[in-house]
């Protein structure tokens, strides 16, 4: 089992940057691969990136790809998202997801889930 805490959301303006971590529990982190999913009010949660339990494969949504990068640090049992050039659109409660299973974009693949992290983009 594993707990994840994310950290890192705010109140910002359009353009800026922001990183988000989430840190797990555990001694198995590399075991699981990771995702971030988004939910805005009235919304379904969606799919926003995923990473493999090494790090070796990312996967993105059309609508953040070139503008948010994932990553991990297995040492420091941490997952990272970082956004650049938020838009308003961006603007969500921000869940990171693990899973035993292979990567995926689909939120019913993970298991374990983080309280999630408010991120508001002002214009």
């Amino acid at each position: 089992q594993v707990q994840l805490v994310e950290s890192g959301g705010g109140l910002l303006q359009a353009g800026a940057p922001l990183r988000l971590s989430c840190a797990a529990s555990g001694r198995t982190f590399s075991s699981y691969s990771m995702g971030w999913f988004r939910q805005a009010p009235v919304k379904d949660r969606e799919f926003v990136a995923a990473i493999s339990r090494t790090g070796g494969y990312t996967y993105y949504a059309d609508s953040v790809k070139g503008r948010f990068t994932i990553s991990r640090d297995n040492a420091k049992n941490t997952v990272y998202l970082q956004m650049n050039s938020l838009k308003p659109e961006d603007t969500a409660v921000y869940y990171c997801a693990a899973t035993n299973a292979a990567v995926s974009r689909s939120p019913r693949v993970y298991n374990y889930w983080g309280q999630g992290t408010q991120v508001t983009v002002s214009s």
